[in-house]
């Protein structure tokens, strides 16, 4: 008995023993301050912080993609996101600055897929975008892909517009709903303008789209999908003032 309770303490100090030495050497292998060099690391997510702990970076899989009521740097994101995989950028302010997500899977009815590459107004949402998507339907498929720049609300905030969604989706009244949501547009809280397109639009055309500070398109110069150039100008109602060929 004497003999056996011996080796149980031995057994039972060698374990404590291995455990605090895996301890202590992982704790000084990650706090050195030489690089780490691996092979291959098979990860859920990265988070690249600062020294003060402030998220700049996130790189994730889908089931780890913030979204819902989970916080970064203090602040719920759009809690309505989808789930994507990619990457999601922090400014300095730890606010969320841009991002770069994509997708794509077959469904009943054909496919879906897509891409977006996106930089935000500070506290903002996108003014910049590259996006392509490409959806199959039976033996039918579409593919658009553009660069795009937005005007964004002045006096915008995520946080803000956060706030205002959460009351525009508890609006079941339709022209309710319509009414309040141009109140807030005239207060420059929420909207969005595109101003300039590159790329290729739905109805496959390919080529340059310029439109004015109220959204409306002022300018086309394109390859239509019948391989015609063309060149339109249009006026402030959306009539053709000069187009070549004439």
């Amino acid at each position: 008995m004497k003999k056996l309770n011996r080796e149980l303490i031995f057994l039972r100090a060698f374990a404590a023993c291995t455990v605090g030495g895996i301890l202590l050497l992982s704790t000084f292998a990650f706090k050195t301050n030489k690089n780490q060099k691996f092979g291959t690391i098979d990860v859920e997510r990265i988070n690249i912080v600062e020294s003060d702990g402030t998220v700049k970076m996130i790189i994730t899989n889908v089931e780890k993609f913030p979204n819902g009521a989970t916080t970064i740097n203090n602040r719920i994101l759009n809690k309505n996101r989808k789930k994507r995989s990619g990457m999601l950028f922090f400014n300095e302010d730890g606010i969320e600055c841009g991002g770069f997500i994509y997708d794509g899977t077959k469904n009943e009815k054909g496919h879906s897929s897509g891409l977006s590459l996106t930089y935000d107004q500070y506290d903002g949402d996108q003014v910049m975008q590259l996006l392509t998507t490409d959806t199959g339907k039976g033996d039918k498929r579409r593919v658009t892909s553009a660069l795009t720049f937005n005007d964004r609300a002045a006096n915008e905030t995520q946080q803000g517009t956060q706030s205002i969604m959460d009351e525009l989706d508890a609006i079941k009244d339709k022209e309710l709903w319509r009414k309040k949501y141009q109140e807030y547009v005239d207060q420059e809280l929420i909207g969005a303008t595109p101003r300039i397109m590159l790329g290729k639009t739905r109805s496959e055309n390919n080529g340059l789209f310029l439109f004015g500070d109220n959204g409306k398109t002022r300018g086309m110069f394109y390859v239509d999908k019948n391989n015609k150039v063309k060149l339109e100008v249009y006026d402030d109602k959306g009539n053709v003032t000069n187009s070549w060929p004439e």
